[in-house]
């Protein structure tokens, strides 16, 4: 397929994390799960999200990194400010990205799910690159895992527990960006949200 090798897409940067699983048998992507995350808070393009992917983090190079010390998680991709796209795991496989997380009244988002951060702080706004490029890529997966069919917020498949991207991400303005897949649904903008707790 062109623009992928496998799971990784050729556009972007490739990072790959030790984080990750298989996906359940049988089961292909049909979720979009976008985050926020900047390490340390507010702080941008440092390479402290990429570390943090790789299990390479120095615990002691900021007083926040230390409660992160042990952890290990991962996305499929990273969506820079500058609209550069970094990516983790194979989207075949399963990133550590949701936690306890349920959509539509299905649980473990992580089996069934692509998970993309963007650089950015919950409830700040993100940049028109990281629109322009997040759009780009959302069509990259739709043509690479056809049953893709809904994106949403981290905040709204573990409620409660989670809060990112917040209300600094304009939904309808990437669901409007030139290049995002028609095909896809953006669950923020449906009115029906499943606000049930994550599990």
């Amino acid at each position: 397929m062109i623009g992928w090798q496998a799971g990784w897409w050729s556009v972007a940067q490739a990072c790959p994390s030790p984080n990750h699983g298989p996906r359940p048998a049988g089961v292909e992507p049909s979720l979009v799960v976008l985050h926020s995350i900047s390490l340390p808070p507010g702080q941008y393009g440092g390479p402290e999200i990429a570390q943090l992917f790789c299990n390479t983090l120095d615990g002691d190079a900021h007083p926040y990194f230390d409660r992160l010390r042990g952890l290990e998680v991962s996305a499929h991709f990273l969506v820079r400010r500058d609209g550069r796209v970094l990516q983790f795991v194979d989207t075949g496989r399963r990133a550590w990205h949701a936690g306890r997380s349920a959509w539509r009244g299905r649980d473990n988002c992580n089996d069934w799910s692509v998970g993309i951060e963007l650089e950015g702080l919950e409830g700040e706004r993100f940049e028109p690159a990281q629109y322009a490029a997040t759009a780009v890529l959302l069509r990259a997966l739709v043509d690479r895992h056809p049953a893709l069919a809904e994106i949403v917020g981290h905040e709204h498949v573990a409620p409660g527990r989670k809060a990112d991207p917040g209300a600094g991400f304009d939904w309808a303005a990437l669901a409007a960006w030139p290049g995002f897949p028609a095909g896809l649904a953006v669950a923020p903008l449906s009115g029906d949200l499943d606000t049930s707790p994550s599990v």
